[in-house]
């Protein structure tokens, strides 16, 4: 097959966003560098995936407004959810990005991060003990989601009274990241989301200037680095990406990560037999099913990969859950295998755009399945046959996921 021949499928298809990996195979054959119908490359080896994440010809585009256009339509700098994406250091190359990641890494330290370890296994053991008398629940709404909400409260200051409307949220599906371009009545929500929180953090920022704290909003708004400060369009923008990427991405991980294992009870019961294996258990789940599936690159010049031609500009996506399960790293690569020596995965990204909230994920992660399987160590699937994918292909995630014990 050519690199612009279809392979048979649609990243937005409901069959496609359950099971992805067939088609991946298909295209990691037939095509690794392939284009697709709306104007991108893909990539699904690991190796060229892993080029473009530490690669600096692979670059960002959102200071540029004729790219903005071309990726969102013509009302694209009008937009409100893109003009906050545009602010945020994930968006941005050098030096933008060295300035904003310099004065955000401040505030978000190992030694904060670590800190939190042990409030988090006592909020995942709070809701346990608020659903183990009914023997049964939603590990989306009543574990997977509100547990993340609270950390990232915690760690950025958001006061105890204010905490309850992101209870009331919900996860977006990160379509304005997916590599096909949003509908307008996706835009729209996005919008609307990215407004009331932005207006929320702004009251904040304001209150933190006045009454500083001992959390993340006040060290960004102090924040310094060669005499700079995060401007308030920046503050907000990356306040929400932080607010969202520590949250969604989370939520995610921990609800794919209950499924695979819950599919597979041996290895459910490998790491409820030793804990001291979850560290470990947690990376293979991160290679398994990746919560975060695909990232955007554009080319800064023209790039040969495998014996195709990329273009300069030409916007290239990294199908990470693709990578993550290249059988030419990875052997009996989609098998999940909770002992797996190295899983290496991608799903954090890598170099200067290499997750900042990767050592929290892995905390919350590592923290959540320990309370579940020493709390409720015969969990199981209420309804096996009842999956439902988020409709993104960016974040790989459930809507819900009913399980009973007892």
């Amino acid at each position: 097959m050519s690199a612009t021949a279809s392979p048979g499928f649609d990243l937005r298809d409901p069959a496609f966003l359950a099971d992805p990996y067939p088609a991946f195979d298909r295209l990691r054959e037939a095509a690794p560098v392939w284009k697709a119908p709306f104007g991108r490359w893909l990539l699904t080896r690991y190796d060229d995936c892993s080029l473009l994440l530490r690669d600096r010809r692979f670059g960002k585009d959102y200071s540029d407004p004729e790219a903005l256009t071309r990726r969102f339509g013509p009302t694209a700098l009008e937009e409100p959810a893109v003009v906050e994406l545009s602010h945020m250091l994930l968006m941005r190359d050098p030096p933008d990005h060295t300035r904003l990641r310099g004065l955000v890494s401040k505030a978000f330290t190992a030694r904060r991060i670590e800190a939190l370890r042990q409030r988090v296994r006592e909020m995942a053991e709070r809701l346990i003990d608020a659903v183990k008398p009914a023997g049964r629940m939603d590990v989306i709404a009543d574990l997977a989601f509100p547990l993340p909400v609270m950390v990232i409260c915690e760690l950025l200051g958001v006061p105890d009274e204010d905490r309850e409307r992101f209870m009331k949220g919900s996860v977006s599906g990160g379509r304005l990241l997916d590599p096909a371009p949003p509908a307008r009545a996706e835009l729209d929500a996005a919008n609307l989301s990215i407004q009331a929180s932005g207006a929320y953090f702004e009251a904040l920022f304001e209150k933190r200037r006045r009454e500083p704290a001992d959390d993340l909003i006040t060290q960004l708004v102090q924040a310094e680095e060669a005499g700079e400060r995060l401007t308030t369009p920046e503050l907000r923008a990356n306040v929400n990406m932080l607010f969202a990427a520590g949250h969604e991405t989370t939520v995610n991980l921990i609800g794919n990560g209950l499924l695979a294992l819950l599919r597979r009870p041996d290895q459910w019961r490998i790491l409820r037999d030793d804990p001291s294996l979850i560290p470990n258990g947690i990376e293979e789940i991160l290679r398994f099913e990746s919560p975060v599936q695909a990232v955007s690159r554009v080319l800064a010049e023209a790039v040969d990969i495998g014996g195709v031609t990329l273009g300069r500009k030409e916007m290239v996506v990294a199908a990470l859950g693709a990578g993550n399960r290249d059988p030419a790293v990875f052997e009996n690569a989609h098998r999940l295998d909770v002992t797996r020596k190295d899983p290496n995965p991608l799903s954090f990204g890598g170099g200067i755009h290499f997750c900042l909230g990767a050592q929290l994920a892995r905390i919350e992660a590592a923290e959540v399945f320990g309370a579940v399987l020493s709390r409720l160590p015969d969990l199981r699937l209420a309804e096996p046959e009842r999956v439902q994918w988020r409709p993104s292909f960016a974040l790989r995630g459930l809507t819900e996921l009913p399980v009973v014990w007892g």
